[in-house]
């Protein structure tokens, strides 16, 4: 049985949510004073989840789900306003992931799609849904597809999916004598294959310090911290927690030595981060408070820079070509961009067509923290290349 992505329901302490609340225990209950709004990028994941599900159905329940299934819900969903070429050879990577992934017990595991967890062990009302979980054995192995391409996630500590992991060890663990927990995520959309194992003491330890976090979080106890988990946190344009901390962070400045060290040019990057991104949370509540008529002290709504278009662009040009004028003058040819034309063409068969005509530049050199997973740049000259342009 396929299941309806778009009503999915979330707990107060959600386990998608986890990395905020077990930092800031009352902010899942703050947050439910807002709405919960859905942006076009999340019902985009939620499309490609969809196609994902019909896949890996296909694959380990063919009797049940068809090969003309498959074809007929795959087109139902391409008919999505929201479908692009370049989702089906995304949910294709996820399925291979997870194919592979099956591959690895020793025997053929039991596999579980899209299925439903109840976390209240560990976390009051709670409940989640799980993308796949692959069990033999003594191996337990939860995978979540990620479609999202504007956060990576790795799975190496990530709450969410140990949440996952220890709701399905609860569920089955009268069923399978498990004692190793993988955990993985697929993001491919940022070439994200990520997996972490775990051994089950690990797991439980982690579980009794969720269990603690949520037994506060769903009273609205405990202390409201800031940090980087603010980012998604409905609460954090006007969260006075937030708010304070900010206004702390952007007076570091005022210890003004001669010169600073790089030690503290690195501890002042760090500590600012969230600064800016503040600022424009708070600029757009402002804004929003404006326009529904209600003052915010020394700030107001002003119309922005008019743009210019036309009424009837056929008529306009109509007209202008009657003065004489060219109509080859009126119309710009230009070549779509290589990213645009893989999105027409999917990843696959763009790489299959013109793979070999492609050449990568090096990117723009981007400062980021020294937990990214990308190799270290540098302008100085290696002895190596030094060697090269000498001979």
């Amino acid at each position: 049985m396929m299941v309806d992505h778009s009503t999915r329901a979330h707990a107060i302490c959600s386990a998608s949510g986890a990395h905020r609340w077990l930092h800031c225990p009352p902010s899942a209950l703050l947050e439910t004073k807002f709405p919960d709004t859905t942006s076009e990028a999340a019902k985009e994941g939620t499309l490609a989840h969809e196609m994902c599900e019909a896949k890996l159905r296909n694959y380990f329940f063919t009797k049940e789900f068809s090969k003309r299934k498959l074809t007929n819900r795959l087109k139902k969903l391409s008919a999505d306003p929201l479908y692009q070429k370049e989702m089906d050879g995304h949910t294709d990577a996820y399925t291979d992931f997870v194919k592979q992934a099956a591959l690895c017990f020793e025997h053929q595991p039991s596999v579980l799609i899209e299925q439903k967890l109840d976390l209240s062990s560990i976390i009051p009302g709670g409940f989640g849904t799980a993308d796949c979980i692959l069990i033999g054995g003594n191996v337990l192995h939860v995978i979540d597809f990620k479609y999202g391409k504007g956060v990576p996630v790795e799975a190496e500590g990530n709450p969410q999916m140990l949440i996952y992991a220890w709701g399905a060890y609860y569920r089955y663990s009268l069923l399978y004598p498990i004692d190793t927990i993988r955990v993985s995520i697929v993001q491919p959309r940022l070439d994200i294959f990520s997996t972490s194992e775990y051994d089950l003491d690990t797991v439980r330890t982690f579980s009794d310090y969720v269990s603690h976090q949520a037994a506060l979080a769903v009273k609205g106890e405990g202390e409201f911290k800031a940090g980087d988990w603010c980012r998604f946190c409905r609460a954090r344009k006007t969260c006075r927690a937030r708010a304070e901390e900010n206004v702390k962070l952007a007076g570091f400045t005022e210890r003004k030595p001669p010169l600073i060290t790089n030690t503290e040019v690195g501890e002042y990057l760090r500590m600012g981060k969230d600064v800016a991104r503040w600022l424009s949370d708070l600029e757009d509540y402002a804004l929003t408070e404006c326009l529904a008529g209600r003052e915010v002290d020394g700030w107001k709504a002003v119309e922005g820079r008019s743009r210019r278009d036309w009424v009837d662009q056929e008529k306009a040009f109509a007209a202008i070509i009657a003065t004489g004028m060219p109509k080859e003058m009126l119309y710009e040819t230009s070549p779509l961009s290589l990213a645009k034309i893989e999105k027409l063409m999917g990843k696959k068969d763009f790489s299959a067509t013109v793979g070999d005509l492609i050449e990568k530049s090096p990117g723009k050199p981007t400062l980021v923290q020294e937990s990214d997973k990308r190799p270290a740049i540098s302008n100085q000259v290696t002895a190596k290349e030094a060697f090269k342009k000498e001979n």
